[in-house]
């Protein structure tokens, strides 16, 4: 038994060694004198608690004021430099820059994975979940902000957001002139078109255009339709929060302290209900530093409500039950959480050349090309060909506000034998050999059918009242029948798009059409059958958003208002996914950044810095 643990194991370790040793070659960004804890004073006029995706934005944006300081405190410490590298991206899950946490077993779905339950990867890193990300660009669709809006939250309209996401980005890409005022120049993000791509990409969206769909730019004007595609690649490596505003603000301003592997467990308030600064954890040591101003928690949708229950603000009952003192009553902390389900599995294989190989990503020419050029496979996430959307039920509701987002990768589950992918999913592993077992280093394409807006809702809730036990993490997915209903409709299209001539004869696609265990019982590809596939391969796409509600006092699960305030206390706000009361209509670190870059010009103006704001 030991020996069998040993022999499947060994590859997985050797080829992490093989990676490890090539990002050294590659070299990476000096983050050398980054860690301030040595300078570490005792107040500051904002704490900034997690930098990622929000944090890291709005952390350096309010640097630019010289005569505050700036507080950044990271769980982490520094990406490693593998990480660097957008092929390596499937070796980060649950790596050392990852928290680690696993969601509770799933009554409606999962039934393919290991405990009926799914990893839900949060980088624990600087720059966040941004450092283990698949790098996409997706804002949303214009009528997800727009909803947000007219749901009570004033300033959240696309016309409102769309200047911050343009102050964000400094657009590198291709586009045609048609959307080029949706692009900003000049900014901190780096955004770019694929740059290396098989022959598979070009045939699936040729495939789009047999079935009349146009190839669009989702950060345009509309988003029905097929795309390459936009990358936070800068100059083939990647660009997260860290290397794009981090870095360069600590560089550059000396009010900015980054303090790393330093866990915050509480929020601190004084008699009046105000934060007033945080205790943290590094190295075993607790500590405590104070602010003038403001807390900022920016720890992402599966932390920041965690913090705010340890801390005495969240649902009553909850907190009683573990023995935390209440501070305020907020039913809404850690209610509402969303997430994109995704459905993995639907593999068809294609003929040698035209896909993504994993040995052909790890040659001597293609490691050598990106050693030297920063192109070829390593220089783009592994397997990721291009993103189409459209409507479920095209004649009910706004045809233009897809329900569907569909994920051509040009891998199959079984591309790496089973070495990495197999456990970095969670499949459990007598599915994996039975279902993939012919598969196994094969070519071929997935296609992942995702709800981009799932009506089901989950909790997050404390284990204990020990800051260091990870959060009981329920996404409920597949508990409102809908989004089964929806996931249904998703994979018949899929299988449309796979028979157009473009796929069938392009590149040989042939579809992997092997019973799922589990299913035998259901007629093979009926709608009951397609239902039970669903129910055993839907899981997270590693966008958990909502778990502290943004809207108007009115709402009984309200957690922040507009200006992203914590309802009941003062001097502080959440600033990062979870304030979404919606999730988004797209891969969601685009509009986490956004949210960052607005909530900083929002806390200028309220501590009365000029700014300006270009509505387009």
């Amino acid at each position: 038994m030991r020996i069998l643990a040993v022999t499947r194991i060994l590859p997985g370790l050797l080829i992490r060694l093989a990676v490890i040793m090539l990002s050294r070659l590659v070299g990476r960004e000096d983050y050398s004198h980054m860690d301030a804890t040595d300078r570490l004073l005792p107040q500051y006029d904002f704490i900034v608690v997690g930098s990622g995706s929000a944090g890291g934005a709005l952390a350096a944006r309010l640097a630019e004021v010289d005569e505050w300081r700036v507080l950044l405190l990271e769980a982490g410490g520094l990406p490693p430099p593998e990480s660097d590298i957008p092929g390596l991206n499937p070796i980060l899950l649950q790596s050392e820059i990852d928290w680690h946490y696993f969601t509770v077993p799933q009554k409606h779905g999962l039934r393919g994975y290991v405990s009926d339950s799914c990893h839900m990867p949060v980088g624990r890193v600087l720059g966040g979940s941004s450092t283990l990300n698949w790098m996409m660009y997706v804002r949303g669709n214009r009528r997800d902000f727009d909803n947000w809006a007219a749901m009570g939250n004033p300033g959240w309209s696309y016309a409102e957001v769309l200047h911050y996401f343009r102050k964000s980005e400094n657009y590198l890409g291709t586009r045609n002139e048609a959307t080029v005022e949706f692009h900003g120049r000049g900014g901190p993000l780096t955004v770019d078109d694929k740059l290396w791509a098989p022959p598979l990409t070009e045939a699936i969206l040729q495939a789009g255009k047999e079935l009349g769909f146009q190839v669009i730019d989702p950060n345009g004007p509309e988003m029905i339709g097929f795309s390459i595609p936009d990358m936070t690649i800068r100059h083939g490596r990647r660009g997260s929060t860290s290397a794009s505003y981090i870095l360069p603000a600590a560089k550059k301003r000396r009010n900015l302290h980054v303090v790393l592997n330093a866990q915050v467990t509480k929020v601190l308030f004084n008699k009046d209900r105000r934060a007033v600064g945080v205790k943290f954890v590094q190295y075993g040591r607790e500590r405590q530093v104070m602010t003038r101003r403001e807390v900022i928690l920016s720890a992402g949708a599966l932390n920041s409500p965690r913090l705010l229950m340890l801390s005495g603000v969240g649902p009553a009952h909850h907190l009683r039950s573990h023995g935390i003192p209440v501070l305020v009553d907020l039913p809404g902390v850690g209610q509402n959480l969303q997430d994109h389900p995704s459905v993995f599995g639907l593999t068809w294989t294609v003929r040698p050349g035209t896909s993504t190989s994993l040995l052909r990503s790890a040659s001597i020419h293609s490691i050598k090309q990106y050693l030297t050029h920063k192109t070829g496979p390593l220089s783009v996430p592994f397997g990721v060909e291009v993103n189409a959307w459209s409507p479920a039920h095209p004649s009910v509701g706004d045809p233009m506000w897809p329900d569907l987002q569909y994920l051509f990768m040009s891998i199959t589950p079984a591309v790496d034998y089973g070495l990495l992918f197999t456990d970095g999913v969670g499949f459990r592993r007598e599915l994996f050999r039975e279902y993939y077992g012919s598969l196994l280093g094969k070519e071929g394409f997935n296609i992942g059918p995702m709800l981009t807006r799932p009506k089901s809702r989950g909790t997050l809730t404390l284990q204990s009242s020990n800051p260091f036990d990870p959060p009981l993490i329920d996404p409920n997915f597949l508990s409102h029948p809908d989004d089964v209903d929806t996931f249904v409709r998703g994979i018949k299209f899929a299988m449309a798009v796979a028979n157009t001539t473009a796929l069938k004869i392009g590149v040989g696609a042939r579809f992997h059409d092997q019973v799922l265990p589990g299913c035998e019982g259901e007629v093979y590809g009926s709608d009951r059958y397609l239902a039970c596939f669903v129910r055993h391969m839907a899981q997270t796409t590693y966008h958990p958003v909502g778990t502290c509600k943004m809207a108007p006092v009115t709402d009984p699960y309200s957690v922040v208002d507009h200006r992203l305030k914590v309802r009941g206390v003062g001097g502080l706000r959440v600033v990062d996914g979870s304030i979404m009361p919606l999730i988004t209509t797209a891969n969601v670190n685009a509009p986490i950044i956004m949210i960052g870059e607005k909530a900083a010009d929002m806390i200028k103006e309220e501590w009365g810095v000029p700014i300006t704001v270009n509505l387009v």
